[in-house]
């Protein structure tokens, strides 16, 4: 064989080798161009293709509120820590000093217990009040209110100074309140309020008739105006619509004059001791 036959077989067989080696290697990357086709369903899956969804992460839950249901009478010990937060407006012992806020001290824990439901359910409107009655549970309730029925209020002075003019001009001005407190006023429609809160003002132990005396006039003032403008405490069922009806035809003056009236109101037993004078 001649030198140029050798060399015409080498190339040949060099050129088959190449050709083989591009035949070998092209499967491999054929594998990759349906791995990249085959992420194209996940996202328009074929009708009747069974999906599976990918799990998502645990949302926060928010802390629970304190479990609620039926109270039992109120434990004043407890009731005392969980008051702690009223003592800002209140006073600790429940006599406020600012007249803008009402005294607690003395009154019925029934009737404290319902008012902060009412501020809880939102029937009773007050915005800060329903800040600090929303985590209560009813028996924090009655705990909060069995602590200040237990605290004695401070008593009050009514008005003595003598109304100038109009139709009760020369009357002492508290006594204009006084006498609607005592008798009412049967010709314009309303009652004595001493029918429902007793006459020295301490109410009607319970939910509903709350105790009166040594209340600041300033608060008592605001809430009858409120009531005369028709305001009621509660909803539906839930409602007391008592006050809007008592006084809606009494005059500025009478209200004034109710509000002193019940302030100084207290009862003889209730009140410090006289101090012995000195011979």
């Amino acid at each position: 064989m001649t030198l140029k036959r050798i060399l015409a077989v080498g190339a040949m067989f060099a050129l088959a080798g190449v050709a083989l080696a591009q035949t070998a290697q092209a499967p491999a990357a054929t594998p990759t161009a349906p791995a990249a086709t085959a992420t194209a369903p996940a996202a328009v899956p074929a009708p009747g293709a069974e999906v599976t969804a990918t799990p998502e992460a645990a949302v926060a839950v928010a802390a629970a509120l304190p479990a609620d249901g039926p109270a039992g009478p109120g434990d004043a010990k407890a009731g005392e820590g969980k008051a702690a937060a009223c003592a800002a407006c209140h006073s600790a012992d429940g006599n406020s000093a600012d007249p803008q806020y009402p005294k607690l001290a003395g009154q019925h824990e029934r009737y404290i217990a319902r008012q902060l439901a009412l501020y809880k359910s939102g029937e009773r409107d007050n915005a800060i009040m329903l800040g600090f009655a929303a985590t209560l549970s009813s028996q924090d309730m009655r705990d909060i209110g069995a602590y200040f029925a237990q605290q004695v209020v401070t008593p009050g002075v009514a008005d003595e100074s003598l109304i100038a003019e109009g139709p009760n001009a020369g009357r002492k001005f508290y006594a204009v309140g006084e006498k609607l407190y005592r008798s009412g006023d049967a010709a314009r429609g309303i009652p004595a309020c001493a029918a429902c809160h007793g006459p020295t003002g301490s109410g009607v132990p319970g939910p509903t008739w709350p105790a009166l005396h040594a209340q600041h006039a300033q608060y008592t003032a605001v809430q009858l105006r409120a009531f005369r403008d028709g305001a009621v405490w509660g909803k539906d069922a839930n409602a007391s619509a008592i006050m809007a009806g008592v006084a809606r035809n009494l005059t500025d003056e009478e209200i004034d004059s109710l509000a002193s009236y019940v302030q100084g109101l207290h009862n003889v037993i209730d009140a410090p001791p006289a101090k012995t004078a000195a011979r």
